[in-house]
């Protein structure tokens, strides 16, 4: 009796899941976009072009997305013992954290310590307390979501990361 309840809930959510991804879609643009790439070669150059004396975040390629959003590619390094404070993005921006070199721990939530504001858009603090707290190594991605305090609190090294920040207000400049 409780295997046939389980299916009946498991192909009910699979039936749900997928017709709403039949109803979300739109019509095609009349004409088709472009890709856009970037080479890991481009990437490394990037990188590598950077300052080494203090943190450096800064745009490899924002372009336009159908539905009149952009998504941006940065490039970023971070010198050893540069943790710098904790950032809030006051806005709907999701960033998409792809380290590429070095380990350092990264806290996500909790509450900001000591805050203070950046600009309109961002807000920054000295620490958090509590959050969730994780170490960083190549490979791994890490999805933060607008309005969510993020902090590397400890760097091992000099670290070299991407974020994939998504714009839906259109406020990063196109590269």
């Amino acid at each position: 009796m409780k295997k046939t309840i389980k299916k009946k809930i498991i192909v009910t959510s699979l039936f749900l899941c997928f017709s709403s991804f039949v109803f979300a879609q739109t019509q095609a643009p009349a004409v088709t976009p472009e890709a856009t790439d970037v080479s890991a070669v481009e990437i490394q150059d990037f990188i590598d072009s950077l300052p080494r004396d203090r943190v450096s975040d800064r745009p490899i390629r924002v372009v336009e997305t159908t539905g009149d959003m952009r998504i941006g590619v940065f490039g970023v390094y971070r010198p050893d013992g540069v943790t710098g404070d904790v950032n809030v993005h006051l806005v709907d921006t999701t960033e998409v954290y792809y380290m590429l070199k070095g380990a350092a721990t990264l806290v996500t939530g909790g509450t900001l310590v000591e805050p203070y504001p950046a600009n309109e858009t961002w807000m920054r603090a000295k620490a958090v307390e509590g959050g969730v707290t994780r170490r960083v190594v190549p490979g791994d991605v890490i999805i933060i979501p607008g309005h969510t305090p993020h902090w590397w609190s400890e760097l091992e090294g000099e670290i070299e990361y991407l974020i994939f920040r998504t714009d839906p207000n259109n406020r990063i400049d196109l590269k």
